[in-house]
């Protein structure tokens, strides 16, 4: 029977994926300050010199996390708008839900807490975490939003105020859980938060 080989043995296209989910799983646990790309490199299983051929930097690595991690599923759900052709609160159920099962599942939700914590040490990250997801994820609600005013479904409302209501509230709640877990009496389950969010939301914006 063959045996796996070592990950140092391994295809070298398969090395930058390796390195993306080892400083995902780092960034996670120690944040970014303290991730060093030796450690990074043990966790991967290749030499720090790897590392360097294919990020010239942590920053650039922190950047790759970002592009591979968070990135397509934020291009999935543009592209689940830009098809879209029925009900816009339904759309934006189906956006909310989504988002709500990738906090659960993915470890990689967790980015944003951690660029709530060190923005202020690393405001070039920080900057490019808002260009890169931030504006794009706005802009996504946003679009359901004026599409489903267009369309006669939800009233007229300001739609830059009514995007952070949708936004804000189930982003919270992920960073409260990550934060507060272990000693909070009162657990919230996010599904189950982001639905009871959802029909506050359609009080708000349907029309009567």
């Amino acid at each position: 029977m063959d045996t796996p080989q070592p990950r140092w043995q391994r295809r070298k296209e398969a090395r930058p994926a390796e390195i993306v989910e080892a400083a995902l799983q780092l960034f996670m646990e120690k944040g970014y300050a303290a991730t060093r790309l030796d450690d990074v490199a043990k966790l991967a299983g290749v030499t720090k010199g790897t590392v360097y051929l294919y990020f010239d930097n942590k920053e650039e690595l922190f950047k790759a996390v970002v592009r591979e991690t968070v990135l397509p599923s934020l291009e999935f759900a543009e592209n689940l708008v830009d098809g879209h052709r029925g009900s816009w609160a339904e759309l934006l159920w189906q956006l909310l839900e989504g988002w709500a099962e990738r906090m659960v599942e993915s470890p990689a939700t967790g980015i944003s807490k951690l660029m709530i914590a060190e923005a202020a040490n690393f405001p070039e990250l920080a900057r490019f975490y808002v260009d890169e997801v931030v504006v794009r994820s706005r802009r996504l609600f946003a679009g359901v939003i004026e599409r489903g005013i267009a369309a006669g479904e939800f009233r007229p409302v300001d739609v830059q105020m009514a995007t952070r209501a949708v936004i804000s509230p189930l982003m919270m709640m992920k960073v409260w859980k990550q934060s507060f877990s272990l000693c909070d009496a009162e657990p919230v389950d996010l599904l189950s938060f982001a639905r009871f969010h959802y029909d506050l939301l359609l009080q708000g914006l349907q029309r009567r």
